[in-house]
């Protein structure tokens, strides 16, 4: 079982930054894939980020890719996600998830608010 509690959501000016934290338990979390995905109202949840057990391999979706930065402290079991030059558009609830097994995201958090104001 994999229980994940993220943090660092909040309200920000366009062209702000929020750093995003999600802290799991479980002892084998570094051998875990970490993503960072987000749900604005109204629209489907949608991933943003991804990294691997490793950090050797990163993934972003196209909207955040330059903007956004994930990564992960395997000592700390965290993975953060740390967004720059926000814009409106980003505002949504952000969830962490864990993917267990290849291939799927099988764990999620509770998600944290972030809101971009024009």
């Amino acid at each position: 079982q994999v229980q994940l509690v993220a943090s660092g959501g909040g309200l920000v000016q366009a062209g702000g930054s929020l750093r995003l934290s999600c802290a799991a338990s479980g002892r084998t979390f570094s051998s875990y894939t970490m993503g960072w995905f987000r749900q604005a109202p109204g629209k489907e949840r949608e991933f943003v980020a991804g990294i691997n057990w490793s950090s050797s391999s990163t993934y972003y979706a196209g909207s955040v890719k330059g903007r956004f930065t994930i990564s992960r402290d395997n000592a700390k079991n965290t993975v953060y996600l740390q967004m720059n030059s926000l814009k409106p558009e980003d505002t949504a609830i952000y969830m962490c998830a864990a993917s267990t097994t290849p291939g799927s995201y099988d764990y999620w958090g509770q998600g944290t608010q972030v809101t971009v104001s024009s």
